[in-house]
């Protein structure tokens, strides 16, 4: 690749990296910008884990620094998300993920519609429906073997969880997002690395980019709360959903 093209892909994960701190969605920038630079899907699904690892890792070290997530208590249940993705990954070509996919742009938009119109939504706390270990296995182990079997939208799936089941505000459920978000990257990417054949040396500069527009958007949602992450929700999870849609047709 030439100076200019890999220029391009930094600049991207930069942005999708501020997007992905605050409300998930980096792969809707990162995935097509590497698949248009000539790399085939799975090579590109591939460097993608490697790029956004860095991004989420930047995000969840910002948010613990705030004090609005404690990483140490956090480390148990993002080793359980980890797990999952590793299994998540490893069962890529045995379970039907092409049916889940058809599925996925229906529970997108329902998300979308969820964080749009549901009175209340803000960054107060409320009473979990879940004890903090049922949570961890059960939304968390779901979402991070998703997060391993196919990834979209697996950040608005941890958001969803932590909102509805955990009673977090926004701004903690985005907190705390990010190192379960991570942590679930990190075992899909241990999978594909043995048969996606990623390319290290573009995911580690993109991964430069995704540091830079994470730490970004991070400073940005503790600024300004849910005032910016339900909106910037809402939009990506609709993208993602009709770029989904685009591709089955």
């Amino acid at each position: 690749m030439d100076a200019q093209l890999i220029a391009a892909l930094v600049a991207a994960a930069v942005a999708a990296g501020f997007v992905d701190s605050i409300a998930g969605g980096g792969g809707l920038i990162t995935v097509p910008v590497l698949m248009l630079a000539g790399l085939p899907p799975d090579q590109a699904l591939a460097t993608n884990k490697v790029q956004g690892s860095f991004g989420a890792a930047t995000a969840a070290f910002s948010y613990a620094r705030s004090g609005l997530v404690d990483l140490r208590k956090q480390l148990p249940t993002a080793a359980i998300a980890f797990a999952a993705g590793v299994a998540g990954a490893a069962l890529v070509t045995a379970l039907p993920t092409q049916a889940l996919r058809i599925v996925l742009p229906v529970v997108l938009i329902g998300i979308a519609l969820f964080f749009a119109f549901k009175p209340g939504l803000n960054d107060v706390d409320r009473a979990a429906r879940l004890a903090p270990g049922a949570f961890a296995l059960t939304a968390v182990t779901a979402v991070g073997f998703y997060d391993g079997l196919i990834g979209p939208g697996a950040g608005a799936f941890y958001m969803l969880s932590f909102v509805t089941l955990a009673g977090y505000g926004i701004l903690k459920a985005t907190a705390h997002t990010k190192l379960l978000n991570f942590a679930s990257n990190i075992g899909g990417l241990a999978a594909f690395a043995l048969t996606g054949n990623p390319l290290w040396a573009l995911g580690l500069m993109m991964g430069a980019g995704q540091m830079a527009g994470a730490w970004l958007g991070a400073r940005l949602a503790m600024r300004i709360g849910a005032r910016v992450i339900k909106p910037l929700l809402v939009v990506t999870s609709s993208a993602l959903a009709l770029r989904l849609l685009w591709q089955m047709l």
